[in-house]
């Protein structure tokens, strides 16, 4: 189901407006999306990134070819096989998967500068990599799962795109069973029935979760000086 950004009003957008001391400093958190192909979970995802200026895109390497409309280092680090397969032995990865004859990744190095500047990371990842991120930065980590309203409707969504043959559309209704097995690993469930209303939900999640007591560092010496009476 596609949805025009243009369409979305300027107010819609949003900073990071969880207000605090300048004493205390919020660790950024890894928002991960994951669907079966053609559930909606890259369409949220854009919308996110254009409602919310402290959300920035994870952009993940990849061995598979760059398909129409997309740009290097953008929508994805289009990478061969062999500087893959470096960065994987140099352990440069947060999570890597092989997915439908190709090679993903998530580079480390700059995931980890935007957490510690306070920044919030999006991945669109599938359950794989999910696993993996929570293995290795759990407390870092909330993960979303995104179903569709029905298999006739994720069917036909995966036919409107154009991008896929009939044999390639095939093969990813035959995943998506295995895919929406993993629904239970998952801290949140969304439903998408309605983009607007799907984003909206992702919103109100990443706003409490951003409250969270581990991600605000320094509270505890400031709530000590608030009971003193500084």
């Amino acid at each position: 189901m596609a949805v025009s950004l243009a369409r979305m009003p300027q107010a819609a957008r949003s900073e990071d407006r969880t207000v605090a001391p300048a004493d205390v400093q919020r660790r950024g958190l890894m928002l991960v999306l994951s669907s079966p192909s053609g559930a909606g979970k890259t369409t949220i995802s854009r919308a996110l990134l254009e409602r919310d200026d402290n959300l920035v895109m994870s952009i993940s390497v990849t061995t598979r070819p760059m398909r129409p409309g997309e740009t290097n280092n953008k929508d994805y680090r289009f990478i061969s096989t062999e500087e893959y397969n470096r960065m994987v032995e140099r352990n440069e990865l947060l999570e890597h998967a092989r997915v439908f004859e190709n090679f993903y990744g998530t580079p480390r190095a700059p995931v980890l500068s935007a957490l510690g500047r306070g920044r919030d990371v999006l991945f669109d990842i599938d359950w794989q990599g999910t696993q993996q991120l929570k293995n290795n930065a759990r407390d870092d980590l909330v993960s979303v799962f995104v179903l569709p309203p029905s298999t006739k409707e994720l069917e036909r969504r995966l036919r409107a795109r154009g991008q896929d043959s009939d044999a390639v559309v095939a093969a990813r209704m035959e995943k998506a069973a295995d895919e929406m097995s993993h629904w239970p690993e998952y801290d949140y469930i969304i439903v998408n029935r309605d983009i607007d209303t799907s984003v909206r939900s992702v919103q109100s999640i990443l706003a409490a979760e951003r409250l969270r007591q581990k991600r605000q560092q320094g509270l505890a010496d400031f709530v000590n000086r608030l009971r003193e009476g500084v």
